[in-house]
């Protein structure tokens, strides 16, 4: 009997422990396209609306920012400043999403130019095609 409830109690503390991917879970997340643009060609735009080619976002450490390529060019997306980020292959594709975590504090700069060139895709853009730079500030 001592045995038994001995491992209800072992059982009963294990389950009780915080788990590392419900915490995960819970991590905010922030929703960024790429879209294209007649003047510009293209921005990062939230649910609300575009924010512009060159944006800035400060978020907390764990965040979750996931990318959704709506345009219909593909993009390299490089980091060029921060602590390194788990972003899988270069390329994106058009209809994909990505979801990058922020987990230490810092300044992450991440870049992003199209492959294919307006004119390639049949896309009218008022001025030369642009590169994406976005900075993440995480505190």
């Amino acid at each position: 009997m001592k045995r038994h409830l001995v491992l209800l109690l072992i059982a009963g503390a294990v389950l009780s422990m915080p788990q590392p991917l419900a915490a995960a879970s819970r991590a905010p997340t922030i929703a960024l396209s790429i879209i294209h643009v007649v003047r510009g060609c293209h921005v990062w735009a939230r649910p609300s609306g575009a924010i512009g080619s060159d944006s800035t976002i400060s978020v907390k450490p764990g965040t979750r920012v996931k990318i959704r390529l709506v345009c219909p060019m593909d993009f390299d997306v490089s980091q060029t400043r921060g602590p390194k980020l788990a972003i899988g292959g270069r390329r994106f594709y058009t209809g994909s999403t990505r979801v990058l975590v922020f987990r230490k504090a810092g300044v992450y700069r991440l870049r992003a130019k199209n492959v294919q060139t307006s004119e390639e895709v049949g896309l009218q853009t008022l001025g030369e095609d642009n590169v994406l730079r976005l900075t993440v500030r995480v505190k």
